[in-house]
């Protein structure tokens, strides 16, 4: 016969959950709200260590220097960025969810081998292949334009493995079946039915996708030589490479990578309501 535990062990097992949970938390904040109380301050401020004191507050100051330095070329890297990681990231999502579509749904010789292949990819790290793409591209005349960091971001094996993974779960035979009994052509058998039931491994890949672009420094640094080029990763490099010789670019870097971290939030808060299980539960009777 086993005894009930004792409630003073079931309140300790609970308070060392949380309070290691607690720990978690404050160790991933703390750098966001360093980040907060830092914009805040001008060089003399940083370089004394205040970082976390809202003395001497001047984070309107800071973003009026960030946004007229350089005729805010600040604001033009953070277009390209969006554009970099926007545009990039949508596109390389929907080619990832269509091939790991036709993976699941279409049996063609030499599938696994070739899928085989594509997890291959997810072991190369993205660094080793920046030389090969460079030299690509500098066949092809697109090095140091906006081509350069496009066109390599629009493949990504795990989101391919992602996507197969998903359509698996959520894409039933029958739908697809009843579709083409009505007289849909493939292509609108995907685009209407399958990528819509696929939303949620769509949003994933994207919100991947998007964060790895955001945050990508390696292939722009490669690829780009004229400013104008640059996203906020390369060009907020650039500042702090700089602000060794010359303090007054600290305040610059930090107030920018604040406003950098703004897209990444509102791109997870806004999609995250399509991370929902079961989207197409009761959708085969």
């Amino acid at each position: 016969m086993t005894g009930r535990p004792r409630t003073g062990s079931v309140w300790l097992s609970k308070a060392a959950v949380n309070g290691a949970l607690v720990l978690a938390v404050v160790y991933m904040l703390f750098p966001l709200v360093w980040l907060l109380t830092a914009a805040t301050k001008d060089a003399g401020g940083l370089l004394a260590g205040n970082a976390f004191s809202f003395e001497g507050f001047d984070l309107g100051g800071n973003l009026s220097r960030l946004a007229a330095y350089n005729d805010g070329i600040y604001f033009h890297w953070y277009a390209n960025s969006l554009l970099y990681a926007g545009a990039g990231a949508l596109a390389c999502s929907l080619v990832s969810v269509a091939a790991g579509y036709a993976f699941h749904v279409y049996d063609f010789r030499g599938k696994e081998k070739l899928f085989g292949l594509v997890l291959l990819g997810v072991l190369v790290p993205t660094t080793a292949l920046a030389l090969p793409m460079y030299l690509l591209a500098s066949e092809i005349g697109v090095v140091n334009t906006y081509w350069a960091v496009l066109i390599p971001v629009l493949v990504n094996p795990f989101g391919v493995y992602l996507s197969r993974v998903f359509c698996a779960g959520y894409i039933p035979d029958e739908a697809l079946e009843a579709a083409r009994i009505d007289g849909a052509g493939e292509l609108r058998v995907f685009w209407s039915i399958g990528l819509r039931m696929v939303m949620p491994g769509f949003v994933t890949v994207f919100l991947f996708q998007f964060t790895a672009v955001w945050n990508n420094f390696f292939l722009p640094l490669v690829m780009l030589s004229d400013q104008k080029l640059y996203p906020l990763s390369l060009g907020l490099y650039a500042w702090n490479s700089n602000a060794h010789a010359e303090p007054d670019f600290y305040p610059l870097v930090v107030t920018g990578s604040l406003l950098a971290v703004v897209p990444l939030v509102v791109a997870f808060v806004s999609l995250q309501r399509h991370w929902k299980a079961g989207l197409t539960a009761g959708s085969v009777k």
